[in-house]
């Protein structure tokens, strides 16, 4: 017997399109091998929140396959792809062309991807024993980083107050207590099986076990957004082959999705590029008038607080807008010309309001 269908709060959420009675009644008996995940836990956050709009997580690789009635049509609606789409991936940094130019006043750049591991769950659905086995796996695959990559890790549990106090100044831990990954089940069996790695120089991090099993980290202070791009794809590489030394395998790569990740928003490069730039001109003209010129140009921009923090004085976070349907290099491209742009704009804006 299929299960009750659920009352979905998020109404206006793309869940609540795509997951018809219809649909339901085939899914929602369905139990993923490698988690146990069903698609009641996968709607979990659009079921319980009314302010969702995508409100769908995969609880591991299968949730992709055994939902994909669900998942398929509500991934393309999102980054606006066809249903034949292929994503592909490229980490070439010599492509770039140009950099952010030396007078636009950025004041750090910081480029994320996630990454999963083949056989363990995704973090709705990881299990406690794999997700403290991505754990042990990745302590013994940090340890054969070299050069300026080479660091240590932070484990969450039992971690000494002075460390941890310092790891927050630095805004580099990642906390619980966010409401939408604890719906989720993201959450579960805090702190455990969590942690942080850091390079010497602070420039070169991984969050193990947060909303994806890793967290590649590349960031500096100032605008070199090339040379952190260069950076990050050494780091990815170091992680990749330390991870297959260790175990024997690979990061799970979808033909279609590209890199696989909880949040069907971050399929494919599961890349955010961004930069902290100062932009007077545009706060002077209006955020909303910004906002539509970065839809434009094809970043985002949002508070220096982060998704849901708010903006604070003319310091925005501008990064790329897409993740799948692009390659990484294209997207770190677009946030350098979007951003140059920006800064050319603001001059002039400034000069219209008489700053």
């Amino acid at each position: 017997m299929p299960q009750p269908f659920p009352e979905i709060k998020s109404s206006h959420s793309l869940v609540a399109k795509h997951v018809t009675k219809e649909k339901w009644d085939k899914l929602s008996d369905i139990v993923t091998k490698t988690s146990g995940f069903t698609l009641a836990k996968a709607i979990a956050c659009a079921v319980e929140f009314d302010n969702q709009h995508c409100g769908i997580y995969a609880g591991d690789e299968d949730s992709y396959i055994d939902f994909a009635d669900v998942f398929d049509p509500l991934i393309c609606e999102y980054h606006g792809l066809k249903p034949d789409f292929k994503h592909v991936s490229d980490m070439d940094s010599s492509k770039l062309q140009g950099n952010v130019n030396p007078e636009v006043p950025v004041h750090s750049v910081r480029i994320r991807v996630g990454r999963s591991i083949q056989g363990y769950g995704l973090s709705p659905g990881i299990t406690k024993e794999q997700r403290v086995g991505v754990e042990e796996l990745f302590k013994n695959a940090c340890k054969k980083f070299s050069g300026d990559l080479s660091g240590q890790y932070f484990a969450l549990t039992g971690m000494d107050e002075k460390v941890r106090q310092q790891l927050v100044d630095d805004h580099f831990l990642f906390m619980s207590g966010d409401p939408n990954l604890k719906v989720a089940g993201m959450e579960r069996d805090w702190p455990e099986g969590r942690g942080i790695f850091h390079n010497e120089a602070k420039t070169f991090l991984v969050w193990v076990n947060e909303e994806d099993q890793l967290r590649i980290i590349s960031m500096q202070k100032g605008g070199d957004v090339k040379g952190v791009f260069e950076r990050l794809a050494r780091g990815i590489q170091a992680v990749g082959e330390s991870v297959k030394a260790e175990s024997g395998k690979d990061f799970i790569l979808s033909e279609k999705f590209g890199y696989v990740h909880s949040c069907p928003t971050n399929l494919g490069t599961g890349m955010r590029a961004s930069v902290h730039v100062d932009l007077p001109g545009w706060t002077k003209e209006g955020v909303d008038l910004l906002k539509k010129r970065c839809e434009e140009l094809k970043v985002q921009p949002r508070g220096t607080r982060g998704e849901s923090g708010g903006q604070t004085g003319h310091t925005y976070d501008i990064s790329n807008k897409h993740r799948l349907g692009y390659s990484e290099v294209e997207l770190v491209q677009t946030m350098i010309d979007g951003v140059n742009t920006l800064y050319k704009e603001d001059v002039e804006l400034q000069k219209k309001h008489g700053m």
